[in-house]
């Protein structure tokens, strides 16, 4: 069972939630910032954190980049959910990697336990990130070895399709990757939802 809802923008896209995953009320959620602590526009953490509090869930911070190992595998196991951010994909990952949060995730997903990422935190949960560098800068993860993933799905999302300021970026990856890679493009309205083998785009109806 593997449940994941991917979006560009989660306050854009916040009332898929309660139809994809029911009896959200009272749950706990790890909330991991990192991403964005490398990022000047940060904005989207506390709108995202909000939107989660006014869905009547609790939100626990974790910052794996200061977090101690025990605070990580704690939070992770014994949480109900997990968000991750947006921000810069590679710094993300580094730090996924480099405290072993990512395997940690990988087994609580693979596991059953919802995932909800948030561009950079929906692009980790492809095979590779690779193809993000057109998006992110790469020079905020200098100690990343590799650009292997979570690989929670098989597809490549692409956040931010046709929204400013992406949309040069966004059609670049498209343009470059298109024949070698299964992109999935959401714009800031849409998500993507996996249930297992199913897989749905949606389009959130806070802006019709």
């Amino acid at each position: 069972m593997k449940k994941l809802f991917l979006a560009s923008s989660f306050q854009d896209v916040a009332d898929l939630l309660p139809d994809f995953e029911k009896n959200l009320k009272g749950k706990t959620i790890t909330f991991i910032p990192t991403a964005s602590i490398v990022e000047t526009v940060n904005f989207y953490v506390k709108s995202g954190r909000k939107t989660l509090e006014d869905m009547g869930l609790m939100v626990d911070e974790l910052e794996i980049s200061t977090a101690s190992a025990e605070e990580i595998t704690s939070k992770l196991k014994q949480n109900d959910y997990i968000y991750v951010t947006g921000g810069n994909t590679f710094f993300l990952l580094q730090e996924m990697k480099r405290t072993g949060t990512d395997q940690l995730i990988k087994e609580e997903v693979n596991s059953g336990k919802l995932y909800i990422g948030e561009s950079a935190g929906a692009i980790v949960a492809s095979a590779d990130i690779e193809y993000a560098k057109g998006m992110d800068s790469i020079d905020e993860a200098p100690n990343l070895e590799s650009f292997e993933a979570l690989g929670l799905v098989d597809f490549y999302p692409v956040p931010h399709y046709n929204n400013p300021p992406f949309q040069v970026a966004s059609k670049k990856i498209i343009d470059t990757y298109s024949s070698t890679l299964k992109l999935s493009p959401i714009s800031n309205q849409e998500a993507i939802l996996v249930n297992n083998e199913e897989i749905k785009v949606k389009t959130s109806q806070l802006h019709s």
